[in-house]
């Protein structure tokens, strides 16, 4: 009996889900239900590229102009300035009070390589943490402040990899809550957007470079998933106007600014993956893109396919705003002054 009460639960908030993302949220962005900034937890491998910078950037300029509240940034990287680099930004923001937590179990370190634009900020810029590894862990910053909010009004957006998606999940019932992760994610979270996969089928590597967690969280996540996979981000190509004419004291335009020239292939503006999935997840769908329906294929290897199907809980971004247009929507926004 406790299993069938469990079952029509579940397809309640699924059904639920749906209604909210076709009625109210990317399809109108920006509001979350009950009226207010959209609520959005914000988790991002900042430190392996540079457009978790810009997307984090967008995140702000959206959140100074009252479209959305950040409840959390959190890191989903283990590399050593990860979490230096996301505590720059908040506080160059306004917003170094922000909750920031990072993987505990298992998770990767990936860092920046050749280009050095973590090391910069945490020289250049003031921030508390000194390392990754001092911050919270990333389950119970999520368990936290998603037991806080209202029901199905939490929009959480990853542009990096998917491990604190699947911890959160296999959280067990705690001090701060009764319930179990997925339990407590079907009742609080509206919608999750993640910069992931490729379509109709491909390898990305948000998804493969922790293809255990990235299927695992994917397959038993109980509320509707949009994706902005790697294709559409590939043709959005940001950096030279805010680099131009961005504030010059902003730790976006500086990040930009350091590795740009470092590499040939982006001497025409970096690809904004992460940015795209910011964008939709609190402006909406329209007028920028299309969607398809059905269900994300998950593969041991870490690629992924597609499968159709109108009454699938999964979608993927579909081309419809010329690329230009979209690039200069989102550069706009990552050169936002501070308030």
């Amino acid at each position: 009996m406790y299993k069938v009460k469990q079952f029509i639960y579940y397809a309640m908030i699924l059904f639920l889900g749906f209604t909210l993302v076709s009625c109210r949220g990317l399809s109108s962005g920006g509001e979350a239900d009950g009226g207010g900034p959209m609520r959005v937890i914000f988790d991002t491998d900042i430190g392996g590229d540079y457009d978790d910078v810009g997307a984090l950037g967008m995140l702000h300029a959206l959140a100074d102009r009252g479209e959305v509240k950040i409840l959390a940034t959190v890191a989903s990287n283990k590399s050593p300035l990860v979490v230096p680099s996301i505590e720059v930004i908040n506080t160059y923001f306004g917003r170094g009070d922000l909750p920031i937590g990072a993987p505990k179990t298992g998770g990767v370190s990936h860092d920046s390589g050749e280009l050095r634009w973590p090391h910069y900020l945490a020289e250049h810029y003031p921030h508390t943490y000194q390392s990754t590894s001092e911050a919270p862990d990333a389950v119970a910053v999520y368990r936290k402040i998603l037991a806080r909010q209202p029901d199905s009004s939490v929009t959480i957006i990853t542009v990096g990899f998917l491990t604190n998606m699947k911890n959160l999940l296999m959280s067990e019932p705690d001090g701060i809550s009764p319930m179990g992760g997925a339990e407590l994610v079907a009742r609080k979270v509206q919608y999750w957007v993640a910069m992931a996969g490729a379509f109709p089928e491909g390898k990305e590597y948000n998804v493969h470079v922790d293809a255990a967690s990235s299927s695992y969280a994917i397959e038993h996540w109980p509320t509707p998933i949009v994706f902005s996979g790697f294709e559409i981000g590939d043709e959005v190509l940001t950096g030279l106007r805010l680099i131009k004419d961005g504030p010059e004291d902003s730790p976006i335009r500086m990040t930009y600014a350091l590795s740009i020239p470092q590499r040939a292939y982006d001497r025409n503006g970096r690809r904004s993956w992460d940015q795209t999935a910011v964008l939709v997840a609190i402006r909406g769908l329209d007028p920028y893109y299309s969607w398809r329906t059905g269900w994300f294929v998950t593969r041991p290897d870490g690629s992924n396919g597609w499968r159709d199907d109108p009454d699938g809980k999964h979608r993927y971004l579909v081309r419809k705003m010329d690329p230009k247009e979209v690039t200069y929507e989102i550069e706009t926004l990552m050169m936002h002054q501070r308030q």
